[in-house]
């Protein structure tokens, strides 16, 4: 399982809000979220036959993929302009340019990143 940070782009990870919503009049229960995700977010009730959130602040910043892997379009996320304001108002572009930087300085000395 990939490690959940507990930040994303230096911002506290719990302070940001941003995690699979489930709409249950939807869900099928498939399952196809609860396998896919690789970072464990979600749980399965097998008495309701139905995907839960267990673990939101596990659910990386941006990703959508279950909600695009829903064959039912259960799975919603915020729009993207939460996203933006977020990147925005964080200066998020700093952080990934110093990170970018860091990766680069890895490279040219040999070191693993």
């Amino acid at each position: 399982m990939a490690e959940a940070s507990n930040t994303w782009q230096g911002i506290p990870r719990e302070t940001i809000e941003w995690a699979p919503a489930i709409d249950e009049s939807l869900c099928i229960g498939c399952g196809l979220c609860v396998t896919t995700c690789g970072r464990k977010v979600f749980d399965y009730d097998f008495d309701r036959r139905k995907a839960i959130t267990a673990r939101p602040t596990q659910c990386m910043v941006g990703c959508t993929t279950c909600g695009n892997l829903c064959p039912q379009q259960a799975i919603g996320f915020p729009p993207v302009s939460y996203t933006a304001q977020l990147i925005k108002e964080n200066h998020v572009l700093v952080e990934a340019k110093r990170k970018l930087e860091e990766m680069r300085d890895s490279m040219e000395s040999g070191a693993p990143s």
